[in-house]
């Protein structure tokens, strides 16, 4: 059923009611009618992406008392529909407009191309977004036409802290002068292993016996080369120094058990070094577990509008 049919039923039956009764009988009973039903918060909202993120989102949003229908998208539909059988709210659709016009949110938790792509379908029809693959939002021209987008039609883009601690820190101190942010990342070989970036340059990242650095540049050729790996360089980045002036370093460690995220920032407010050692998700060590507890948290902050440590 459309929204323009929802909308003539409304109608039809406000107006039967207004010809049927006087009008001191009518408040009282619009009031239970539309007011009490309508003024009730339950939420829709698109997933799309349901590999590990994905999933715990889905699972975790599909037990909350809110959250009234889940729509599930990816590219291996079959993905998406063995999750929705796991599921009581959710049901598959094809594409992130197919149910846009009546969803209060998209979490986008699959990939670049796909934030890319409904970030501007989202804050083009004035639609809240939650965005995992923050990269996405490197190319500046593209982030400054989505942002104005979002002005312009009221539409929120959110953007949870994800597998690294100290953001909020951040945030703060870049409200005054700041000399230096650097993101020092440690990870195994596993979460490197089949990045594009390291087989171009000949790296066998199992061949390593000692901590080594395979990258060290700027934000914004690190968001580029590990689009998996190091979403959490684009978020440091959009919050302090920007992509060009934010330090990045990745270190191979054969050793290393869990992904560990060493955040450095110099300021007018002082120093701050805050270091997260992440356990990798179990169904897929290039995901920390935390990025998708951040975007557990994230959710239910949105819905219960809640925002403490903003």
């Amino acid at each position: 059923m459309s929204v323009s049919q929802v909308k003539e039923i409304k109608y039809a039956i406000k107006s039967v009611i207004c010809f049927s009764i006087s009008d001191s009988q009518l408040w009282p009973l619009c009031a239970f009618i539309f007011i009490i039903p309508f003024n009730l918060r339950f939420m829709r909202m698109t997933i799309i992406g349901c590999g590990s993120i994905g999933t715990k989102l889905a699972k975790a949003a599909d037990e909350m008392a809110e959250v009234k229908r889940i729509y599930l998208i990816d590219i291996e539909r079959p993905l998406a529909e063995n999750l929705a059988s796991e599921l009581n709210k959710a049901i598959v659709v094809d594409d992130v407009e197919e149910e846009l016009y009546h969803c209060d949110l998209v979490v986008e938790a699959a990939s670049q191309d796909a934030a890319r792509d409904a970030i501007l379908k989202a804050s083009s029809r004035g639609v809240d977004i939650m965005v995992m693959s923050v990269g996405a939002l490197v190319d500046d021209g593209f982030r400054e036409n989505v942002f104005a987008k979002a002005r312009q039609t009221g539409a929120k883009i959110f953007i949870p802290s994800g597998a690294i601690a100290g953001v909020d820190g951040l945030r703060a101190a870049s409200t005054a002068e700041l000399e230096e942010v650097e993101l020092v990342t440690k990870k195994g070989p596993k979460s490197l292993a089949g990045i594009k970036y390291c087989e171009e340059k000949g790296i066998d990242v199992y061949s390593f016996k000692e901590p080594t650095v395979i990258f060290s540049g700027a934000a914004r050729e690190a968001v580029s080369n590990f689009p998996k790996n190091i979403n959490v360089a684009a978020t440091v980045s959009l919050l302090g120094l920007g992509f060009d002036n934010t330090k990045v370093t990745i270190i191979l460690d054969p050793e290393a058990k869990s992904n560990s995220h060493e955040l450095r920032i110099k300021g007018a407010f002082g120093e701050m070094n805050c270091h997260t050692y992440n356990v990798p998700s179990p169904d897929n060590p290039k995901t920390s577990m935390l990025a998708s507890l951040s975007a557990i948290s994230a959710l239910k902050r949105i819905i219960r509008n809640e925002w403490a440590g903003i």
